[in-house]
Formats: C-alpha cells, sequence, structure tokens
C-alpha cells in the first residue's frame, strides 16, 4: 500500500508540473502572439480572461507541486541524502513560484484594475510568464538527469 501513495504523490507531482509548465509555454508562446489579431479591447479582454483562469489553475497546482516534491524529499531520507539535481530542481521550483507571485501580484493587478490596460504591462506579464515556462523546462531536464544517473 506504501508504494500505492508514493506513486500517487509522485503522479500529482508531475501532473501538476505539466499544468503549470505547459500552461506558462502556451500562455507566452501561442496565446500572447496570437492574440495581435484582435483590436485592442478585445485583445485585452481575451487576455485578461486567459490570465485569470491559468492563474486560477497555479493557485492550486504550485502548492500542491511543491508539497508533493518535498514529501518524496523526505521519503528518500531529507535533503542531505537526494542527489544534487533534486536540490537543484527545488531551488528551480521555488523561483517559479516567485516570479508567479510577482506576476500574479504585480502587472496581472495592473492590468486587472485598469479600464485600459496598457500593451506594456501584458507584455510584462508575459516575460513573467515565459521566464517561468524556461525555469519549468530546465526544471524537468533536471529531473530526467537525476532518474538517469
Amino acid at each position: 500500500m506504501p508504494h500505492i501513495l508514493w506513486s500517487l504523490i509522485l503522479t500529482l507531482h508531475i501532473a501538476g508540473m505539466t499544468a503549470w509548465v505547459g500552461g506558462a509555454l502556451y500562455g507566452s508562446l501561442i496565446l500572447s502572439p496570437s492574440l495581435s489579431l484582435l483590436d485592442q479591447t478585445q485583445r485585452s479582454s481575451v487576455h485578461l480572461q486567459a490570465l485569470r483562469r491559468f492563474f486560477r489553475v497555479v493557485w492550486h497546482v504550485m502548492p500542491i507541486v511543491l508539497i508533493t516534491g518535498w514529501l518524496m524529499i523526505f521519503h528518500e531520507g531529507g535533503f542531505a541524502h537526494v542527489m544534487w539535481t533534486t536540490n537543484v530542481m527545488q531551488l528551480l521550483g521555488l523561483i517559479m513560484a516567485a516570479l508567479f507571485l510577482r506576476a500574479f501580484y504585480g502587472p496581472y493587478q495592473k492590468a486587472r484594475r485598469s479600464l485600459r490596460p496598457l500593451p506594456a504591462t501584458f507584455t510584462s506579464i508575459r516575460k513573467l510568464v515565459f521566464s517561468v515556462a524556461a525555469l519549468g523546462v530546465l526544471t524537468i531536464g533536471f529531473a530526467s538527469m537525476g532518474h538517469g544517473l
């Protein structure tokens, strides 16, 4: 039975990272550039709706990913007993969380409260979300590297 529990924790961790990194990649590389086809008012409206949904998902997924990661570390004997790649993954995950919080409490709140959000505000959100995506891909690389060692 304990083996099933750890498999479920790993599944939650991977599914959460998939939603977080995949959503960030989609938002920064596909959605944002595609919105240029709309007029400014429609673009802002669609962008804000998409960001609201994405941030809502991340608010639920981010703590799950961090907690399941720490649970797996403690299951392996603690931070002193895990491979260096696991410690790098944790550091990158914490930086991703900080960038998410920066995007959410900074430019996203500014855009949400504005009657006519400036394109520069959405650009700063996109840059932060892209940074999260890039760090997420790097984290996945370290996860793969650690698995092969």
